[in-house]
């Protein structure tokens, strides 16, 4: 019979919840421990979840001293550098959940860390796995559009602003622009191979947030609810980004790559609530506008249904890595660059003025 893989949770919160039902789907994975400083929360998940075998503890560096083959990070965004610096210094894997850190600073030492230890760094970004993605980027990769010159991304709710440690600064280090906003970068990024940021001009605001016509938690709110940024890379690309967790309309828009060649419209699902309107995964229509025979012609791009659940296919491709030694399937490498923007856009809405993105060799 093949060993169970040894899994522990650094953190107890609703994404944690989330971790172990995929976890407890899959034959061949125990979840044996979870950490949360809270005192007596990890025991209470513990009992929520049925995992009356796994230990409970208060330091997640107790966690790992035990004989794990990786680690689950779901705390709240101040805490992912050190409880993932802690973990991959112990010899752990590490799925950690998504946005990677509160600065580029953090960004860059985790990663080399990674490097460092030899232990796989894998950041958590479900939509990757809608198939309608991978189309996406094999379009825009095949050479279809010509040369891209620019991409519009992002997404606006009209009214879906979260709370709790979502809203804090002090934990979650931003709003909406890390939120959310790191799920469409990385739909437009990772379709275009990644190139290097070079500068950004971004603007945010937090009208709804600190309202309390709009928001229950309006004295606590001190993050953004909404961004907006231009943002420059190598080889004359340009990236217009919009997001918002509330607003006075419907769309912000729907995701366009504009090429010399042809241009590629991606729109999300029809929004049935104030929470839809922003990619999470979710396609509604993938249109071509190109010439054929020298006419203007629109061809639908068929979407199709994920076979399995998103979040599900993220948690088992990070268990299927580490059990056979496969690198990290989202390397923590490759979003360093997502990160280097969000920290450049908080960075330009703070000063209103354009900064420059300065990543490490």
């Amino acid at each position: 019979m093949t060993r169970k893989l040894k899994i522990g949770i650094i953190g107890s919160g609703g994404i944690a919840g989330a971790h172990v039902r995929q976890y407890k789907k899959m034959d061949d994975v125990e979840v044996v421990a979870v950490a949360d400083i809270v005192p007596g929360k990890a025991e209470e998940f513990k009992g929520r979840m049925g995992l009356p075998q796994a230990r409970a503890f208060e330091d997640h560096r107790k966690l790992l001293e035990l004989e794990l083959d990786g680690v689950s990070i779901c705390t709240p965004n101040a805490a992912h550098c050190r409880t993932t610096v802690d973990a991959l210094e112990a010899g752990k894997n590490v799925l950690l959940e998504k946005p990677m850190s509160v600065t580029l600073e953090e960004a860059v030492e985790m990663v080399r860390v990674s490097q460092r230890t030899g232990k796989m760094l894998t950041i958590g970004f479900q939509p990757r796995y809608d198939p309608n993605m991978r189309t996406m980027k094999d379009i825009v990769q095949s050479g279809t559009l010509g040369k891209v010159y620019y991409i519009q991304t992002g997404g606006g709710r009209r009214r879906g602003m979260p709370g709790g440690t979502f809203i804090r600064k002090e934990l979650a280090g931003s709003g909406a622009l890390a939120d959310i906003g790191c799920y469409s970068l990385d739909m437009a990024l990772h379709s275009i191979g990644y190139p290097k940021p070079l500068t950004v001009s971004a603007f945010s605001s937090n009208h709804f947030g600190t309202n309390p016509k709009y928001h229950p938690e309006a004295d606590r709110f001190n993050v953004e609810d909404f961004g907006v940024a231009l943002i420059r890379f190598e080889g004359h690309l340009v990236l217009n980004f919009k997001i918002s967790w509330a607003m006075h309309a419907d769309s912000l828009g729907p995701t366009l790559f504009l090429g010399t060649d042809a241009g590629l419209r991606v729109t999300t699902p029809q929004p049935t609530d104030g929470w839809g309107g922003v990619w999470d995964g979710g396609v509604g229509s993938m249109t071509l506008f190109h010439d054929v025979n020298g006419f203007q012609t629109e061809s639908p791009i068929p979407v199709v249904e994920p076979r399995n659940d998103r979040f599900y296919d993220k948690v088992r491709d990070f268990v299927e890595a580490v059990r056979d030694g496969r690198p990290a399937p989202i390397p923590g490498e490759q979003i360093l660059r997502n990160q280097a923007i969000i920290d450049g856009m908080l960075r330009s809405a703070a000063s209103g003025r354009e900064v420059d993105i300065q990543l490490p060799d």
